[in-house]
C-alpha cells in the first residue's frame, strides 16, 4: 500500500523534524527557566506557612511547566507538583502553604522543573535551588496575632471577653482632669480644691506580677488532635501567654516537668525575654513517660519563690488520675494562684449527640457519657479546693487561657 507507506514516512519525518526543532529551542539557552524558592527563615508549628516560587521565562516563546518541589519528609507528601503556563520574558510567583505539626529541623530538597513548548514532544529538566534547612518553632504566627489584637485593643474580636474590673488595683498612676464618664468615686477632692477644677485619680494594672507556664511533658500529653499533640498546643499557648504577660509589664516564666527531666526559665519582664522562652520551647524534648508531680513541687519551691499565677497544662482523662496528683496540686495552690488547664476530648461530642439504635451503640454512648461526667467531676473537685480550672477544646486553648489570665488580673487575685 504505497499511499499509506508514503503518509507514514511523511508523518515520521514531520515528527522527527518537530522533535529536533523543539529540542534545539529548549536547549539552545543555558538557563531558559529560573525558579527561586523563597522560604521563611523559620516556620510556625501548627500554622499555614506560605512558600513562594518565583519563576522567570528567559525563552523567546511561551512555555508549559511542571514544577516538583522536594518537600521535607516530615510532611509525607510524595505527589506534590504545580503545572502552569508562562509567557515569554515574563515573571510570575506561585504560592503554596505547608502546615508542620512537629517542632525541629526540616530539610527542603531541590526544585525540579520540566519545561516544554506548546508542541510537547520534548521535556527539558532543570534541577534548581540548593537543599535548604529550616527550623520549625512554636507558633509565633499565633503569638503575633494575639499581640497585634492586644496592642490595638481588639482582643474581643477573637473571642477574648471584656472583663469588668472589680474595684481598683492597688497601683496608683497619676492625677488627671476629670472627663465625663469617669468613676466619680475616684475624684481627688484635695487636688480638685487646689486646681479649682475636678481632678481624678487614675489607676493602672499592677505590674511585675509573675506568670509561670508549667507544662506537663508526660504521656498524658501525647494524645493527638488535628495533627498536633496536646503538648504542642500547650507549648504554643505558653508562648502566647508569656508574650501577653510581657505586654502587660508582668514577669513571664516557664517550667516543664516529666519523669526525671525539668527545664526552668525564671520569670523576667524584659521584652527580649520572649526570645529566650521561645528558644527553650523549641528545644523541648520528651519521651512521654509518666510525670512526677512531686519533682514539680520541689522545682517550683526552689525556683519560683514569689507568689505567682501558675498555669499548669496537663490532662486528666478520669477522676482517679486527678485524685492521685491532688495532694501535690493542693500544696502548689498554697504557695501560688494555681490554674489547672486540661483538655476536652472533642471526639466524644459526636458520640454524645448520636441516637443509638443498636446494643453496641448504647454501650458506646454510655461510656462516652461516663468520660464526660468524670471531666465535670474533676472540675468540681478542683474548684472546691480553691484550684482554678480551664477545661477546653485544644483549638480554643489560647483564647480560654488569655481570658482566665485577664479575669484573675482584673479581680486582683494575682
Amino acid at each position: 500500500m504505497p499511499v499509506i507507506s508514503a503518509l507514514a514516512q511523511i508523518t515520521l519525518a514531520a515528527f522527527v523534524a518537530l522533535t529536533v526543532f523543539e529540542f534545539i529551542m529548549l536547549y539552545r539557552i543555558r538557563d531558559g527557566i529560573t525558579v527561586d524558592r523563597l522560604v521563611p527563615n523559620r516556620l510556625s508549628n501548627g500554622d499555614e506557612n506560605v512558600i513562594t516560587l518565583s519563576i522567570f521565562n528567559n525563552y523567546a516563546f511561551n512555555c508549559r511547566l511542571e514544577i516538583i518541589d522536594e518537600l521535607p519528609p516530615q510532611f509525607q507528601i510524595r505527589n506534590f507538583s504545580i503545572r502552569l503556563g508562562i509567557d515569554s520574558g515574563k515573571a510570575i510567583k506561585k504560592n503554596y502553604t505547608l502546615r508542620p505539626t512537629e517542632r525541629g529541623v526540616y530539610n527542603f530538597g531541590f526544585t525540579i522543573c520540566y519545561a516544554s513548548t506548546t508542541i510537547g514532544f520534548v521535556l527539558r529538566k532543570y534541577e534548581l535551588n540548593e537543599e535548604t534547612e529550616v527550623k520549625v518553632y512554636p507558633s509565633f504566627i499565633q503569638m503575633r496575632k494575639f499581640e497585634l489584637y492586644a496592642i490595638s485593643n481588639r482582643l474581643t474580636d477573637i473571642g477574648i471577653k471584656k472583663i469588668r474590673r472589680i474595684g481598683h488595683t492597688m497601683e496608683f498612676d497619676q492625677i488627671r482632669d476629670y472627663v465625663r464618664g469617669d468613676d466619680v468615686r475616684s475624684i481627688n477632692w484635695k487636688a480638685t480644691a487646689r486646681a479649682n477644677s475636678l481632678m481624678i485619680n487614675q489607676y493602672q494594672d499592677e505590674k511585675s506580677q509573675q506568670v509561670v507556664n508549667v507544662i506537663d511533658m508526660g504521656r498524658v500529653m501525647k494524645m493527638p488532635f488535628d495533627g498536633l499533640h496536646l503538648l504542642d498546643y500547650a507549648i504554643n499557648t505558653s508562648l502566647v501567654i508569656s508574650n501577653i504577660a510581657l505586654l502587660k509589664e508582668d514577669k513571664a516564666g516557664l517550667v516543664t516537668f516529666s519523669n526525671n527531666k525539668s527545664v526552668v526559665v525564671k520569670p523576667e519582664k524584659k521584652r527580649t525575654h520572649i526570645q529566650r522562652i521561645q528558644e527553650t520551647l523549641y528545644n523541648l524534648e520528651t519521651d512521654f513517660l509518666e510525670s512526677d508531680y512531686e519533682k514539680l513541687l520541689i522545682s517550683l519551691r526552689a525556683h519560683v519563690r514569689q507568689r505567682s499565677l501558675v498555669l499548669l497544662y496537663t490532662n486528666f482523662e478520669n477522676y482517679s488520675s486527678m485524685e492521685r496528683q491532688l495532694p501535690f496540686l493542693q500544696r502548689i495552690a498554697k504557695d501560688h494562684l494555681l490554674v489547672t488547664v486540661f483538655f476536652e476530648n472533642t471526639e466524644l461530642s459526636t458520640l454524645l449527640e448520636m441516637s443509638p439504635s443498636k446494643v453496641g451503640e448504647i454501650y458506646t454512648k454510655t461510656i462516652a457519657e461516663q468520660f464526660n461526667y468524670e471531666k465535670k467531676q474533676i472540675v468540681k473537685a478542683l474548684n472546691q479546693r480553691g484550684i482554678h480550672t480551664i477545661l477546653t477544646p485544644p483549638k480554643e486553648l489560647s483564647v480560654n487561657a488569655i481570658n482566665k489570665y485577664l479575669e484573675l488580673k482584673a479581680r486582683g487575685l494575682i
